[in-house]
């Protein structure tokens, strides 16, 4: 899918009390393929066969294998988590409209999506699909985010990187990708996110044979979970925008940086520190 590098940006805020805020705006990759989604799919999509994965109707991994799909001429089938909704959201007609098959699955089987009678199941509708799990997260993925870190320049060195989480996979490539002395954070999206953990640590260990402890996960900013939101959380987008003139994702990207301002007000990130933070998705 080609080499892209994003830019990395200060951010002047009278919020960060000594800390030296970075964005890593990989929310600039490649437009509508962009982001962490770009990097999970640079090593997932690239002998352009046809491709099957997972996700929620508001799912940007589904809507970025979409446009990969259209863009690079491979066929598409999104499963997605419950019952078709007419009319179609924005992420599921953007992904309708680029040539993805939409195939529905009602939530208690959608639980079981991992399990070898329902993966059988889909290949016999689906025969020379490619499966991708929920979130593209595996190997491959990995690898495309562990890349990361090592295209921020020695000019700019950092203590910490922040990034998102829903699935893992970004998590545990930027943090296998880090040098000796620097840690990441992972922000949870999730209500009940602690699970995570035993996720990046397997997809880590099937990476590289081997799990890495510079690493750990926030749980405390979900905002009521995947996809919702507070007026707290609304009114922060909005100063946000105002401030800075970007407009953070809702699902993911906004909760990180209320995240990370509020662990430097507390003073869980100190004075002093570099700390870089992944903008991994625009607003959608």
């Amino acid at each position: 899918m080609g080499e892209v590098l994003s830019p990395v940006v200060p951010l002047e805020d009278d919020r960060v009390h000594g800390v030296r805020l970075l964005l890593k705006r990989d929310d600039l990759i490649w437009g509508e393929i962009s982001g962490n989604k770009w990097r999970k799919l640079k090593y997932n999509v690239g002998a352009l066969e046809p491709v099957l994965t997972f996700g929620g109707a508001y799912s940007n991994h589904i809507r970025a294998v979409a446009a990969a799909g259209e863009r690079y001429g491979f066929s598409t089938v999104g499963v997605i988590r419950g019952e078709e909704r007419l009319p179609l959201n924005p992420v599921l007609a953007y992904a309708a409209g680029r040539g993805m098959r939409l195939r529905y699955l009602d939530r208690s089987t959608y639980r079981l999506k991992r399990t070898p009678e329902v993966l059988d199941w889909l290949r016999g509708e689906y025969p020379g699909y490619r499966i991708l799990p929920e979130g593209g997260s595996n190997p491959a993925a990995v690898r495309g985010c562990m890349e990361l870190p090592g295209e921020i320049s020695s000019d700019t060195p950092f203590g910490v990187i922040c990034c998102p989480v829903g699935t893992g996979g970004t998590l545990a490539g930027i943090a296998a990708g880090l040098s000796p002395g620097q840690r990441a954070i992972g922000f949870s999206a999730l209500r009940g996110g602690a699970f995570l953990t035993d996720e990046i640590t397997r997809l880590q260990h099937e990476t590289l044979g081997h799990t890495t402890t510079n690493w750990h996960l926030e749980t405390a900013y979900h905002f009521g979970g995947y996809a919702r939101t507070t007026p707290e959380l609304s009114t922060f987008i909005e100063d946000f925008d105002t401030r800075h003139g970007i407009r953070l994702d809702r699902v993911y990207v906004a909760k990180m940086m209320y995240g990370i301002l509020d662990l430097i007000a507390s003073g869980s990130i100190p004075p002093g520190t570099t700390v870089v933070a992944v903008i991994t998705g625009g607003e959608t």
